[in-house]
């Protein structure tokens, strides 16, 4: 069997983006570090990386595969999913290169990231630990992570993500400006499944999405008191009606919904039970897809770039752009948010 890159980085005790730097990114390296990488491949027999992994530059499928946590059928419906991949489409089209979509199931069973005739890989947003993105990253051909799981020594695997964190924090200041303390948290899941109801500190510490994770931390930095935070057990509008029920019949005057489509559940909901937004109830969202400025009323929410995401993953990827880049978020302030009520 041959050696591969992974193979040396095993045997060196470093990551596999490390022995890939020694050849193709050298200047990322010491030369002391360097040699001992390139001194250790030659005597392993290892011949270098493949042309292919080393930017696309020989491509074999001529297809990037982009592997979902979702079912694919979320993955053409969700609006925020639409706009990566039409973003990531735009990307592949100039390049050449087609697209393979791909489930990544939360079992060993059934991996096709296992064997998908792809030149290289974007995960988007999975959970640490998914069974088919480990598949993926066992493959040896570029892999980009776009949103999560981030690499946990830097350099793991090539990433590329957003400010949640940042544009959280700026959600909630922005409802404790306007007076709201009574304030709820709507989060489509913390970990793999469709539990819904309360989240207690105890479930909380289990989350294992760290794009919740870094919202969630967001929203609690500016907060002098803990929020109402209910896990929907999806991120679609419907997967918000219990939880806004539940979060108006505790007196929660503002809501910070983790999506825009929970948000627009949020809208809705509140619209069946007489609930006027914003003057009983503010509603802030995230994302800022197309639908969030034609909601009734328009909604606030923190904008990430979901299209130029995709074209950036892509170019990670070709090697056209450098990985570790968290793009920024920011609030756009529309009508459903005002001063709390009296």
């Amino acid at each position: 069997m041959a050696v591969t890159l992974r193979d040396v980085a095993h045997a060196l005790g470093v990551s596999h983006t490390t022995v890939s730097n020694a050849y193709n990114r050298p200047a990322k390296l010491s030369e002391q570090l360097r040699r001992r990488i390139l001194d250790t491949a030659a005597e392993m027999g290892y011949q270098g990386p493949d042309p292919l992994a080393a930017g696309l530059v020989r491509r074999q499928a001529g297809a990037l595969g982009v592997l979902f946590d979702e079912d694919l059928a979320h993955a053409l419906t969700d609006p925020a999913a639409l706009l990566f991949l039409q973003g990531v489409a735009r990307a592949g089209q100039a390049s050449a290169l087609g697209l393979t979509l791909l489930p990544a199931p939360r079992t060993t069973e059934d991996l096709a990231a296992r064997s998908a005739l792809v030149d290289g890989f974007l995960v988007y947003s999975v959970a640490a630990g998914n069974p088919g993105f480990l598949a993926a990253l066992r493959r040896d051909i570029p892999l980009v992570v776009v949103d999560e799981p981030a690499p946990p020594n830097g350099d793991d695997w090539m990433f590329l993500g957003v400010d949640d964190r940042g544009g959280a924090e700026l959600a909630a200041r922005h409802l404790l400006e306007l007076g709201h303390r009574r304030i709820g948290v709507l989060v489509d899941r913390l970990t793999p499944g469709d539990r819904q109801g309360p989240a207690d500190p105890e479930r909380l510490a289990a989350t294992t999405y760290q794009v919740a994770r870094e919202r969630l931390t967001g929203y609690l930095a500016p907060l002098p008191e803990h929020p109402w935070i209910w896990e929907c057990g999806g991120g679609t509008p419907e997967h918000a009606v219990p939880a806004t029920r539940a979060l108006l019949a505790s007196g929660v005057t503002g809501v910070l919904a983790m999506t825009d489509e929970l948000a627009r559940g949020v809208l809705r909901t509140a619209a069946t039970m007489g609930v006027a937004v914003p003057r009983d109830l503010s509603v802030i969202g995230f994302d800022d897809i197309p639908e969030a400025s034609r909601t009734d009323p328009p909604l606030t929410t923190v904008r990430q770039p979901l299209a130029d995401k995709g074209v950036l993953a892509v170019e990670v990827l070709t090697g056209a752009r450098s990985a570790g880049v968290r793009l920024p978020t920011h609030l756009v302030t529309r009508a459903t948010t005002a001063p709390a009520p009296r």
